[in-house]
């Protein structure tokens, strides 16, 4: 799971650096985009160490392979499931309050 964490990680950061700032930069918006970019950074590396964590004790929990690799893959669809959709989310708040304001 590290390795999908730190993975995600730098994928999530890229998409924010790339996409969801370029995206911001021209709409010509304030400032208040970027410290949403701020709290969305530091709201998805705990998050990440939660996983880490629960993964690095889930190996002497006694489950059979089957329940761990279930697990595994379930944990592993809603990391990357956040990692992809949180930048688009965000860039979808961006317009909505852009069209509102």
């Amino acid at each position: 799971m590290s390795n999908n964490c730190a993975a995600a990680l730098l994928v999530y950061t890229m998409m924010q650096i790339f996409f969801v700032l370029g995206f911001i930069e021209t709409r010509g918006m304030s400032i208040a985009p970027y410290f949403g970019l701020i709290i969305l950074v530091a709201v998805i590396i705990p998050f990440c160490r939660n996983f880490e964590k629960r993964w690095s004790t889930m190996s002497s929990s006694g489950l059979s392979e089957q329940s761990l690799a279930a697990k595994f893959r379930s944990d592993q669809v809603l990391l990357w499931l956040l990692a992809l959709g949180l930048p688009m989310v965000f860039v979808g708040l961006i317009k909505v309050v852009s069209t509102l304001g």
